[in-house]
């Protein structure tokens, strides 16, 4: 470890000479103008679509000139290459947005693209500052009675990350063919994948471990370590990966399902290793559950066997109207509403008799639990239609005040005394 430090102090030495210190200002100060003029300039300016263009060309001409001039200029040409590259970035994103969704890309460029970009950065800096082979054999002690190297400790980090990463999208692809070969849900399959990627990230560390060289003692070591770790601070870490693993498992809270939380419907948009992640209708938000709060809280599903889910709407009508004749427009109305199974078929209930109106209820079918709001809404609103086109009084309570005449004011001590 201490030599890692001296070839560090070494490189910080390096750059302070001053020809290099001239290249690395030769590419840092156009790239910092770009930064700045961009944010500070309105975006409708033709000058911003020229700022990157310019800034390349100055780091090219400096770099000519140095050359020109007999001085050091291959560090800055490296450098500026790799600016070039980074804002090459921006192209690639375009020629990929018209493929792939948003949300997919930005998780690809995020998570993948740009950390191997700098990756690659980093080595090529590293390699005009000294040796890549010399710094893969630096010791860095014994870890768990096994001698690690920086090269070991770096590719194995490399790889593990390539794994956790890279591992989900041929997860996804291996579970949509299981899923067209033995007629899985769509539920199923979310849950495969990730069974899938967790399998895929159990079998990296073992890579992993074995790349090290970590024996059995060692392996013991670190288990006895996370079982003292497990009584002290990670066993809620611990209890949540345990659950949603059997969450996986039993399906009831799996990646599709749509359960009751708090009084409204939410999706499960996915089920990590310490918490799932739910997406509630009404406002848009994202709702994040530890898994284990599924085991120890009641949760309503809508989608334990389907998906289809029976909801209602109350309504009064008044006593003159014949109850069959409105059950049976409910049941029309509600037939013709988008949205509205037909099978099951909507079927009307007299509920009770209320103090001005027959208490009615219409209860329909729906397909997508998560648009109930939406369509009992515009069953009521075809209901009023309704009983405005036939007639059909929708009474409410009313009050009638009536003024009534007073007592007599009260007689005063002061009445009574007859004048003198």
């Amino acid at each position: 470890m201490d030599l890692l430090f001296h070839e560090i102090l070494g490189w910080l030495g390096y750059l302070q000479r001053g020809p290099v210190l001239a290249q690395l200002l030769l590419v840092v100060l156009p790239a910092m103008a770009v930064v700045l003029l961009r944010d500070r300039l309105p975006p409708q300016m033709p000058l911003q679509r020229w700022l990157r263009p310019a800034a390349v060309a100055i780091i090219a001409l400096g770099s000519g000139l140095l050359a020109a001039a007999g001085l050091p200029w291959r560090f800055s040409l490296s450098l500026g290459v790799l600016y070039l590259g980074w804002q090459g970035l921006n192209l690639l994103h375009g020629l990929l947005n018209r493929r792939i969704e948003a949300k997919s890309l930005r998780q690809l460029e995020s998570r993948l693209i740009r950390p191997a970009f700098l990756l690659l950065a980093a080595l090529t800096v590293i390699r005009q500052l000294d040796s890549v082979q010399d710094l893969a054999i630096i010791p860095l002690g014994r870890w768990f009675g096994v001698p690690l190297s920086l090269g070991q400790l770096f590719q194995a980090l490399v790889i593990l990350y390539l794994v956790a990463i890279g591992s989900a999208a041929p997860a996804q692809g291996l579970a949509w063919l299981l899923q067209r070969a033995l007629v899985l849900s769509d539920g199923s399959r979310r849950a495969l994948a990730l069974m899938l990627r967790y399998l895929t990230v159990a079998i990296g560390l073992i890579w992993v471990a074995n790349h090290l060289g970590l024996n059995a003692t060692a392996v013991l070591a670190i288990a006895g370590g996370l079982s003292v770790g497990l009584g002290f601070g990670i066993k809620e870490v611990f209890s949540n990966f345990i659950s949603g693993l059997w969450l996986l498992l039993e399906g009831s809270v799996r990646p599709g399902e749509v359960l009751f939380i708090d009084g409204d419907p939410c999706e499960v948009r996915s089920l990590g290793l310490r918490a799932a992640v739910l997406w509630r209708d009404r406002d848009n938000a994202e709702l994040v559950i530890p898994n284990q709060t599924f085991f120890t809280a009641t949760t309503t599903t809508y989608t334990g066997s389907d998906r289809l889910r029976r909801s209602q709407i109350l309504i009064g009508a008044a006593y003159r109207h014949d109850p069959t004749a409105v059950i049976g427009l409910l049941e029309a109305t509600a037939r013709a509403v988008q949205g509205v199974l037909s099978t099951p078929a909507p079927r009307g209930l007299v509920l009770s008799y209320g103090d001005s109106a027959i208490q009615y209820a219409l209860r329909f079918w729906i397909a997508n639990p998560m648009d109930n709001v939406s369509i009992c809404s515009a069953v009521n609103a075809a209901v009023w239609q309704a009983f405005r086109q036939e007639g059909i009084e929708i009474p409410f309570p009313q009050r009638v005040q009536y003024t009534l005449p007073g007592p007599p004011d009260p007689v005063s001590p002061s009445s009574l005394i007859e004048p003198e």
